[in-house]
């Protein structure tokens, strides 16, 4: 037992200064930006956000779990984080982050064993700085492991949302990444840029009614944008967009809706005071879909619409104990599920307030509507809305441990007056949550 005990305090000695001999504290080189674990247990009263609780007119397909009304779950979440700044180790002043983290997620439903699932996420970030440019990129990939089939919902009804939680926790490949050069002069800017959002989705596919499938799509685009200072804390934009949305057509389906679009947008971004922060940009969308084919059919009412983009933070710090943040997506975007195109809108406001030293309050609110009425399927007429509201209290119990009680609260409902069982098409959801971070 001495000896293993001498080997792990030389192995910290290594990796966080700490000294063996007198036992100072533990202290986290530079290069170490994370070495946490998080450990978590939820309760989950609706897993499957159905709003169905009769039993399915024809069997679920084999490996399929049927997706019930109210079926509840324990979960366990264990998430440790390693994340490393190269830019310390080489020396680079001028590139302040070169980072590479691994964060993830193994979540086990202890009532619902079909939908256990491990995260691996890779996240990379660097930015460099010189006098007159400034360069910023990041990647986020997440590689899903967890259940090679989709949900079966009886009645071929699927509430709204539903199928979106139940995807999180399929096997699949999914990448964010984002990238800008911006170039400054002392009253002006440009800034050339490109993103990209993928989902590789590894589920099987089957033509089955109540069955859930998931198609493959993506979205990339690139630009630039102008920016005039109006101080040097403050900027009005002007931008624009060039991009392609795909989404992949079921072998057994003639229906998918992948097309090409322009955007003009209009931004402000800055601080016009020290305690408000802002980024918000937003302008028309000019679409273009792809026309029918002998073997497709692109299910929308109009090849060419016209609609709306906009993307918006602002933070709010009042005092060194209250932050607001309010953030806004508003975009045309593929269904996951393979059919017609929607107009999806996200607004989130969240509260952080400082009650002591070691105490904090976080109070949120959700409101989600995901619009499908541009599409020509009598079958997916419809918009969907989501309302959700949370709490939690977080408490460090020193330096590197905390412990977080968390709750929250999810309706979904239907916009559509005349769909067909409305209350099979809708839920609520409970969740509660209590949890632990070990940091190093």
């Amino acid at each position: 037992m001495k000896r293993i005990w001498i080997i792990l305090t030389a192995l910290a000695g290594i990796l966080f200064g700490v000294s063996t001999t007198t036992g100072t504290e533990l202290v986290k080189p530079a290069w170490l930006t994370d070495c946490s674990v998080s450990i978590k247990e939820s309760y989950d009263n609706n897993v499957f956000l159905s709003g169905v609780n009769n039993p399915p007119p024809t069997p679920a397909p084999a490996g399929s779990v049927v997706a019930f009304k109210n079926c509840y779950s324990w979960i366990t979440t264990i998430s440790p984080k390693v994340g490393v700044n190269f830019s310390p180790i080489i020396g680079a002043t001028n590139v302040p982050v070169l980072s590479l983290a691994y964060a993830p997620d193994v979540a086990m439903y202890h009532d619902q064993t079909s939908e256990s699932y491990t995260a691996q996420r890779v996240l990379a970030a660097a930015k460099a700085k010189t006098d007159l440019a400034t360069f910023n990129a990041d990647n986020n990939f997440t590689y899903i492991d967890g259940s090679g089939m989709g949900p079966f919902y009886p009645g071929n009804l699927y509430s709204a949302f539903a199928t979106t939680a139940d995807r999180e926790r399929r096997r699949q490949i999914q990448e964010r990444a984002n990238v800008s050069v911006q170039f400054d002069q002392e009253k002006w800017f440009v800034r050339p840029t490109a993103s990209l959002l993928y989902y590789n989705l590894m589920t099987e596919q089957l033509n089955v009614p109540g069955y859930q499938n998931y198609c493959d799509r993506y979205d990339v685009n690139g630009g630039a944008d102008f920016g005039y200072k109006l101080t040097p804390q403050l900027a009005l934009t002007l931008g624009c967009r060039y991009g392609h949305q795909y989404q992949q057509q079921y072998s057994f389906s003639p229906y998918s809706s992948s097309s090409d679009y322009q955007r003009v947008l209009v931004g402000i971004e800055g601080n016009p005071w020290k305690w408000l922060s802002l980024k918000i940009q937003g302008g028309p969308d000019f679409r273009s879909y792809q026309g029918d084919s002998a073997t497709h059919t692109t299910p929308v009412n109009d090849l060419h619409p016209v609609t709306y983009f906009c993307e918006a933070l602002v933070t709010a710090t009042f005092s060194p104990d209250d932050t607001l943040t309010f953030k806004n997506k508003s975009w045309q975007w593929v269904s996951g599920s393979g059919k017609v195109p929607y107009f999806d809108s996200a607004y989130e406001i969240s509260w952080h307030r400082k009650l002591m030293d070691k105490l904090a309050f976080d109070l949120g609110g959700k409101f989600l509507d995901w619009n499908f009425n541009s599409g020509n399927l009598p079958t997916c007429k419809r918009e969907d809305l989501q309302y959700t509201t949370s709490a939690g209290l977080n408490y460090a119990v020193n330096s590197h441990i905390s412990v977080t009680f968390a709750g929250a609260l999810n309706w979904g409902r239907n916009a559509e007056s005349d769909m067909t069982n409305p209350g099979a098409r809708q839920f609520n959801q409970q969740l509660i949550s209590l949890g632990t971070q070990w940091k190093f």
